[in-house]
């Protein structure tokens, strides 16, 4: 088999709400942390959480959705690819940074109160131009 995989899945909560810019040539791009958690018994029976956290980037049609209707400790599934960056900080040191770069999202929430036959509501959305050029990303760190 040749080739290669780089497909990220995740369910988790947004961490805070999402930072929206628009890039000179008009283009909208969100950033945002999202959590992930697990739970289980440890080997002594106690219920055990951990949290790992994910830098998520949005682009175009995704952040603009994002924008109008997302905020800090919404549920999402997000689906995309990793993507390591680097850049020189003010010090001329080289930093670098892993992202999710999600080509469709799914927002994910409860019913509203009063109950009904569904337990989750649910929109999709997805990116058709998910393939960016490498100059359509600017030099700073998000």
């Amino acid at each position: 088999m040749s080739g290669s995989v780089n497909k990220v899945i995740l369910i988790g909560n947004l961490g805070k709400d999402p930072e929206v810019r628009h890039l000179e040539n008009g283009t909208a791009v969100a950033n945002f942390p999202l959590a992930t958690s697990e739970n289980y018994t440890d080997k002594n029976g106690e219920r055990v959480s951990t949290t790992d956290w994910h830098n998520v980037v949005l682009w175009r049609k995704l952040a603009e959705v994002t924008e109008k209707f997302l905020k800090k400790g919404d549920k999402i599934y997000v689906e995309g690819r990793l993507k390591t960056r680097s850049w020189q900080d003010q010090e001329g040191n080289t930093k670098y940074t892993t992202e999710v770069v999600g080509d469709s999202m799914t927002m994910l929430g409860k019913a509203p109160e009063g109950g009904g036959a569904k337990a989750e509501n649910a929109a999709s959305f997805s990116n058709p131009e998910v393939n960016l050029p490498e100059n359509d990303t600017d030099d700073l760190p998000f």
